[in-house]
């Protein structure tokens, strides 16, 4: 056997392979980075729009619907328009986003209009949060799609 085929019969180790963390890691910090502005964006907003005990937490209310419109052109252009790093979705959509966005506080909100007496407008803001929101996305989505349609003409 010549030197060139015992060499091509040794047994070579496998490549390294990253592990999960490793790769991982870019990911979660970008996530952290994007959930720091997203919440300190949203503090400011409910600073700017304080609600009164019993009162109709508007600035959850407009934290949540604007979000969904954000997040609605977003995907499209990140889906259907302009290609973006891999770590653009994660650090705009799930952490800015992520953090601006409040459903945790929104359900908070309706059972302190309900603890306050108020029944009637938890029920209204919760069916007009939902509403809002999806239509927000709704709309976002399809205005940017068609934006995207004729700029591509």
């Amino acid at each position: 056997m010549t030197a060139p085929e015992a060499e091509s019969l040794r047994v070579r180790p496998a490549p390294r392979r990253r592990s999960g963390w490793r790769t991982q890691a870019p990911v979660v910090a970008v996530v952290a980075a994007g959930g720091a502005i997203g919440a300190v964006a949203r503090y400011a907003l409910a600073l700017a729009l304080p609600t009164a005990a019993g009162g109709f937490p508007w600035a959850t209310f407009w934290t949540n619907v604007s979000g969904c419109a954000v997040i609605g052109a977003f995907l499209v252009l990140i889906t259907e328009g302009l290609p973006a790093h891999r770590l653009v979705r994660p650090f705009f959509g799930t952490g800015v986003l992520g953090g601006f966005t409040t459903f945790s506080t929104y359900a908070v909100d309706i059972q302190r209009l309900v603890d306050h007496g108020r029944p009637a407008t938890g029920l209204g803001y919760l069916a007009a949060t939902l509403c809002a929101a999806l239509a927000a996305v709704w709309c976002a989505a399809t205005v940017t799609r068609g934006a995207l349609t004729r700029r591509q003409r």
